[in-house]
């Protein structure tokens, strides 16, 4: 039996969310014969391209700008909640119930936080959606970078920032297990459609091994209904990174207009 990194760190929270992924990986493993290495010691970079990688998750933007070519796709979450549907998912942009702004064009010159300048849901896709309304290559009259997008929410609730782009998968988790994290707040618009976050492997995974980890992520939920339950998964999609090239074109199109930087 060989023993591998296995782990699911793009959706941690809240505490059920984590816990299913746990119940996941260990029912995969089993389905696979593999043990685990213990990866605590990695950063999400060095974890993404260790040799010893079994799988993992990561950003569809990362993917393309730091990771492509580099790791094998083995599929994309379908999950079923609220706003993510189908393979796809789209980032929500929220503000404070009681802010007066209500149309997007309304936050122009406002105060913007962002997850981090790597990110799809939070910056990317933001990015996309406000460049029509820059001016100059601005839009915000400031943008803090908060680190994760529970930081992001926080910041809005705390009346620090007036818009953040927040991951539709991360806030349907907590409006359902941690309400608290996003009451008071409402949703302003949402983004365009964007890839499901993508499971990845070792590039040198073979087409048949590919297939192989996706099945078995597929029998541990159907194994494991309340799982599935849970995380709102209904199956894992094959996919590749011709996918997540939808993720570039709206990189393209914020440049063109003008905004390559977010600000």
């Amino acid at each position: 039996m060989s023993d591998h990194y296995a782990e699911l760190l793009m959706y941690v929270a809240p505490a059920p969310i984590e816990q299913a992924n746990q119940q996941w990986i260990a029912r995969i493993l089993d389905h696979l014969g593999m043990g685990r290495l213990d990866a605590a010691h990695l950063d999400l970079h060095s974890l993404w391209l260790a040799p010893e990688l079994l799988l993992t998750q990561t950003c569809g933007y990362p993917l393309m700008t730091q990771l492509r070519g580099q790791v094998r796709v083995i599929g994309r979450p379908r999950y079923e909640l609220p706003h993510s549907s189908q393979g796809e998912h789209c980032s929500l942009l929220l503000t404070r119930d009681d802010n007066a702004r209500f149309t997007l064009s309304d936050f122009y010159n406002s105060r913007g936080v962002i997850n981090g300048h790597d990110s799809n849901s939070g910056m990317n896709l933001l990015r996309e959606r406000l460049a029509p309304l820059q001016r100059d290559g601005r839009f915000f009259a400031s943008v803090a970078i908060s680190g994760a997008h529970r930081e992001s929410l926080r910041w809005l609730r705390e009346d620090r920032a007036d818009l953040a782009a927040i991951d539709s998968v991360t806030y349907d988790y907590l409006a359902r297990f941690a309400p608290q994290e996003v009451a008071g707040l409402r949703i302003v618009s949402r983004s365009a459609p964007s890839p499901t976050l993508p499971y990845i492997g070792p590039l040198g995974l073979s087409d048949e091994q590919v297939i192989q980890l996706r099945q078995a992520m597929n029998q541990a939920l159907q194994d494991l209904p309340q799982v599935a339950e849970t995380l709102g998964l209904q199956a894992v999609l094959p996919a590749s990174e011709d996918d997540y090239e939808v993720l570039l074109d709206y990189q393209r199109q914020a440049i063109n207009a003008g905004f390559p930087i977010l600000q």
